[in-house]
């Protein structure tokens, strides 16, 4: 073996690092006999890394794969003689001293870090550690300006507090080493600096693919935020107040909290939506008790509380404050926060009409808990998705004192119970000894949601929300809701059955039960969850935009095909809150009748065909149909018969060719929906019939043209258009009156099958009952367009 290691090799190539690390592994014992050829093997690796540093990645790359580095520490166990371990530290040395990369040498050594292996790496006076050049070099680089640089110091970082000994974790904490825990917070704060500029540019330039650049931000930061998490899992004692504070005192205090101020003069509030989000993401993420408990007892403070000082900007206000000497919320023990919770001048009552009518210094005296319930009423949709999402996370902060959820008027139904259980006994919450109602917060909390679902210009996905924290908020009763809230909420209800009645004479008709079906699963598991359905990151990403309904005869049936879904989602929603405030059980399907037979005369029988529908290629009677003329290439007139056909809840247009062997029968050459068809006859050319051809699919619902977040992969759908030529003008008419009464007999059945779900107090009678059918959405699928 010893002949091998002396023959001619190209010395600085790849193989002969395998060469090298191979016979490193098969040595057992280190001795008088081969300790030379141990020696020049260490000496030789570390010569052909630093080798490989600067020419070739892939040496480092075999030498962390192969983990040399544990290599060399067996080989120091099983050295009995003072050369090697000697060539060994020479070893170490060399690579740390020529390594160009600066991430290499840290991940080579960290790895292999314990309690035995540390004490190789630092000098101690007595019981103390004095120094520690790995752990001072790694952190240098801590926010070097490439990510692979500061994930490479992060692993040191974190092998080295995750060692355990005690005489390491006092010198991290000591003095000036504890300074890379705020500058963590300072690095992170401009981080959220810049993802609040990323989020404010996109919002005024959206750009060919906004998404993937606030997602690659967003990754960053909550990359960041477990990193914090990481350092305080590793118990060292003082790091988690370090951490806690700096995050309060660079981060919550002087910049998260006073952009939470109401703007009414912008219109873009990116700094409200960035805040809510990074508040959500701390709450979630790191888990520090009292941090989590200051962050709440902050919100009973007003605005006015966070004095100003100077620094950067963020949403209006400087990235540099101090809590004012009289309200210093860091003062509080956390443990008992609520203690010292001043009430601000509207904590009596809430009114946020006239919140957002006031001017941007006189809302900063609103409680920053009345602020956000502000929100839910009266802001956009992004800013009522982060409220309650803040709110959510608060309710769902395992950290969090449960008097302190009391105090903000979220205390679960479950844990309310377990409140007046301990109330019986004596036992009382500290919030109702201070003066802060928690009844009363509770109220306000309420009252915020009920308002929220009678808002018209809120997304469903956000109502739902909304429902998820009113169904963790409420046992199954109206105890809690007043005669206003539940009138409220069934003037809503109404307002929303009747334009669910209005869409049953649109575009998609023959979807509405379908999607109603399908919704109404959705909804009534996102209501049941045990946590919101969505990560808070989603407030970040622009959402679909809905046409209005003034406009959807100018647009593609595809914005008509949103509305309707929308439409559907609320009131799925409202119908379960309709229910819920009444103490039912929300049932698993719309309670709607099952479908009628075909009428023996109806033209679908006539003309052959089956509930199954029309499909190209099949033969169908044309006793019914009317011959025209129509084009589908240019120059290439066809000779065919329409026919329009109804079938229930669907329909179709049908475009056959005659069979020549069999008269009055034809095969089936195209085939349309007949919902959404819109006929209308030529101003010129009265002989012409014009049909609108809209998708057979709706395609908001087909997973493979969206993604996650929303957004159409690929362009949305365009409406064809069918113009038929007829012989005379009684014909063409003809074919008009048979389309205008197949769509009436279509949506005549629509109506009928959805009666029971529009009459609430039919539907309540119905919801136990067999009537209630459940649809499986495919199975109405209309036949697809066919040239």
């Amino acid at each position: 073996m010893w002949y091998s290691f002396w023959r001619s090799r190209d010395r600085f190539s790849l193989d002969q690092l395998r060469y090298l690390t191979d016979q490193l592994t098969k040595v057992q014992i280190v001795n008088e006999v081969n300790k030379d050829f141990v020696i020049e093997a260490l000496r030789s690796i570390a010569e052909l890394i630093t080798y490989g540093d600067q020419h070739d990645p892939s040496f480092f790359e075999f030498f962390m794969e192969k983990q040399v580095m544990g290599e060399f520490v067996r080989i120091l166990k099983l050295s009995r003689i003072v050369s090697v371990p000697i060539q060994l530290l020479q070893t170490v040395s060399i690579m740390v001293q020529n390594l160009k990369s600066e991430h290499a040498i840290c991940r080579a050594i960290s790895g292999k870090l314990n309690k035995n292996t540390v004490s190789l790496l630092v000098k101690t006076h007595g019981d103390e550690v004095v120094s520690f050049p790995l752990y001072v070099e790694a952190i240098r680089f801590a926010f070097h300006e490439e990510k692979m640089v500061r994930t490479a110091v992060r692993a040191v970082t974190l092998n080295v507090y995750h060692v355990g000994d005690d005489s390491v974790n006092r010198y991290i904490t000591s003095a000036p080493h504890k300074d890379y825990f705020s500058n963590l917070v300072s690095f992170f704060r401009n981080q959220s600096m810049d993802l609040n500029r990323l989020v404010s540019d996109t919002l005024v330039n959206p750009g060919p693919d906004p998404t993937s650049t606030i997602v690659a931000a967003v990754d960053e930061i909550e990359d960041n935020l477990y990193y914090f998490s990481d350092v305080v899992s590793a118990g060292i004692p003082d790091v988690g107040r370090i951490i806690a504070d700096s995050i309060l005192m660079i981060l919550i205090f002087p910049l998260l909290l006073p952009s939470l101020r109401i703007m009414v003069d912008n219109d873009m509030q990116s700094g409200v939506v960035t805040s809510l989000y990074l508040l959500c993401c701390i709450l979630r993420i790191v888990k520090i008790k009292d941090l989590a408990n200051t962050i709440a007892a902050a919100l009973f403070y007003p605005l006015e509380a966070f004095a100003k000082s100077s620094g950067g900007k963020f949403n209006g206000f400087t990235s540099e404050y101090q809590v004012s000497d009289n309200d210093n919320i860091t003062k509080c023990d956390t443990r008992h926060s609520m203690v010292n919770v001043p009430l601000s001048s509207s904590s009596s009552g809430f009114h946020p009409e006239g919140i957002l009518m006031q001017n941007d210094c006189s809302s900063s005296k609103l409680s920053l808990r009345e602020v956000l319930l502000a929100y839910v009423t009266k802001g956009d949709d992004i800013q009522v998705l982060g409220s309650l999402s803040v709110l959510a996370t608060l309710l769902q902060t395992k950290e969090l004192d449960e008097s302190m959820l009391d105090g903000l008027g979220i205390l679960p139904q479950r844990k309310q119970h377990k409140k007046l259980l301990l109330e019986q006994y004596g036992v009382s919450f500290q919030s109702s000894d201070v003066g802060i109602n928690p009844h009363v917060h509770r109220f306000q909390v309420i009252d915020a949601l009920v308002g929220l679902f009678c808002r018209c210009n809120i997304s469903a996905e956000t109502l739902w929300d909304g429902g998820w924290l009113l169904r963790q908020l409420l046992p199954y009763s109206e105890s809690e809701f007043n005669s206003h809230h539940l009138e409220l909420l069934k003037v809503s209800y109404k307002n929303c059955a009747s334009a669910l009645v209005e869409e049953i004479k649109g575009i998609w008709p023959d979807f509405l039960i379908p999607v109603l079906c399908d919704e109404w699963r959705k909804c009534k598991r996102a209501m049941e969850s045990p946590s919101p359905r969505k990560e808070p990151n989603c407030m970040l990403l622009l959402p679909r935009k809905f046409s209005s309904k003034d406009d959807i005869s100018m647009v593609s049936s595809f914005a008509a095909g949103e509305r309707m879904h929308e439409l559907v989602k609320v009131f799925a929603l409202l119908h379960h809150l309709q229910l819920f405030t009444l103490g039912r059980a929300l049932p698993g399907q719309p309670p709607i009748y099952p479908p009628s037979e075909l009428p023996v005369n109806c033209r679908a029988r006539t003309s052959g065909l089956d509930v199954s529908g029309p499909k190209a290629g099949t033969e169908v009677s044309l006793v019914n149909a009317m011959p025209c003329i129509v084009a589908f290439e240019r120059g290439k007139e066809r000779h065919l018969f329409f026919l329009a056909i109804s079938l229930g809840i669907s329909g179709c247009l049908v475009l056959a060719e005659e069979l020549p062997s069999k008269k009055s029968y034809g095969v089936i050459r195209a085939v349309a929906p007949l919902a959404g068809c819109n006929p209308r006859i030529d101003d010129k050319h009265a002989t012409w019939l014009h049909l609108r051809i809209r998708s057979s699919s709706l395609p908001f619902r087909d997973p493979v043209k969206f993604n996650d977040y929303g957004k159409m992969k690929t362009k949305g759908s365009v409406d064809g258009r069918w113009t038929l030529a007829f012989r005379d003008e009684d014909t063409c008419k003809s074919s008009l009156f048979m389309i205008i009464e197949e769509i009436n007999f279509l949506i005549d059945e629509v109506h009928r099958r959805l009666k029971p779900v529009l009459n609430f107090e039919t539907a309540i009678d119905l919801s136990s009952s067999s009537i209630c059918v459940p649809e499986d959405s495919s199975s109405y699928r209309t036949a697809p367009n066919s040239p």
